[in-house]
């Protein structure tokens, strides 16, 4: 049998919230792109869709596998995540540039779908955690002097 786990992990919350304004942003900004660039905005804003999810999704990845590491090859991971991150990114966009037409691929389409969708991203994702029931310790009260 198939059993659910009645306790979502951290990760999973938080992908679920801010995957569902990302895709309803992301279909947004398809139509606009197709409307108002034709076929080189639509594919515009798909691949910009393509670039901020995955560039989001890597970084839920390299938390659900850190979960239970030290500190430090926790921090390693989440470095070399995010130089490698920036590094592909960078080589994406270069490619994107020298191996494709202005008439293939909108890039002003491309460049405000990528910024509106890590927005809406980011956005999902606090309201995510901000909902969480994470127990973390608390001071105790400070001690008030009887007079």
């Amino acid at each position: 049998m198939n059993e659910k786990s009645p306790v979502e992990s951290n990760e999973r919350q938080l992908l679920r919230g801010a995957a569902t304004p990302t895709l309803i942003i992301g279909v947004i900004s398809l139509i606009i792109g197709t409307v108002l660039q034709g076929r080189s905005g639509f594919f515009g804003a798909l691949i910009a869709q393509f670039v901020v999810v995955i560039y989001f999704l890597i970084r839920i990845l390299v938390s659900k596998l850190s979960h239970n590491l030290d500190p430090v090859t926790t921090l390693s991971l989440v470095m070399f995540s995010y130089v490698a991150k920036l590094f592909f990114l960078g080589l994406f966009l270069w490619a994107l540039t020298a191996l494709t037409s202005r008439e293939s691929i909108d890039r002003s389409t491309f460049g405000i779908t990528a910024i509106v969708l890590t927005i809406a991203w980011l956005g999902g994702e606090m309201r995510s955690f901000l909902k969480l029931k994470t127990h973390l310790p608390l001071p105790p009260p400070p001690e008030i002097p009887k007079e």
